[in-house]
């Protein structure tokens, strides 16, 4: 309560004029962060900086804390590069290396992965196959082709129609002539075992 005579005050506080060029108004921002994978790819070391790393050398051997300038100097004296293959370790870990070597073998690693992707699907002939059948299986080879499978065809004989292999190679080779625009002979009809005669084709 306020006494005889006194005068009220009344706080009023100012609103933020978010539009003044004076008070802006500026929310905190993240720190930026480079993906994992970014932070993760290797990076050649080559001129000299102050501080110190962890070094392994050519044969994944530890060499230990050493300054920058000291392994830059083995690196010339062996001809090899230094890579930094763990940047936010502490102290950074580097490796002495051939770097073309190493991304050369990358490359070929990765590569061959992609080719693994790659699968070989069968189907299965016999020499009495009907036309209707025979196109059937015709058009789903197709499909695997154009996916970039191989197709193992194979012939099965059963019974008395081993006296007839002549008549399952034939077919086999009208097989592949039908799909001669999409696709080659990687591996020509083989006999394998008893009943059976296989033949390969890839994506031209």
């Amino acid at each position: 309560m306020f006494s005889a005579g006194a005068t009220a005050v009344r706080c009023v506080q100012e609103p933020v004029n978010f539009f003044n060029n004076e008070r802006w108004f500026i929310p905190p921002t993240k720190p930026f962060r480079r993906n994992d994978r970014s932070r993760a790819r290797s990076r050649v070391i080559d001129r000299p900086r102050p501080g110190s790393i962890r070094l392994i050398d050519e044969e994944g051997n530890q060499v230990g804390v050493v300054e920058i300038v000291e392994a830059l100097a083995m690196g010339d004296e062996r001809g090899l590069d230094l890579v930094e293959i763990a940047p936010q370790a502490d102290p950074p870990t580097c490796k002495l290396m051939d770097y073309g070597k190493y991304k050369y073998q990358q490359k070929k690693k990765t590569s061959k992965q992609k080719k693994l992707v790659q699968r070989r699907k069968e189907i299965k002939l016999r020499p009495k196959t009907d036309e209707h059948d025979f196109q059937v299986k015709l058009d789903r080879a197709r499909k695997f082709l154009d996916k970039g499978h191989k197709v193992l065809v194979t012939m099965v004989f059963r019974g008395r129609e081993t006296i007839h292999l002549d008549l399952g190679r034939e077919l086999l080779g009208k097989f592949a002539v039908k799909l001669e625009d999409i696709s080659k002979v990687e591996q020509a009809p083989a006999r394998e075992g008893r009943n059976r005669m296989n033949m390969v084709l890839t994506l031209k």
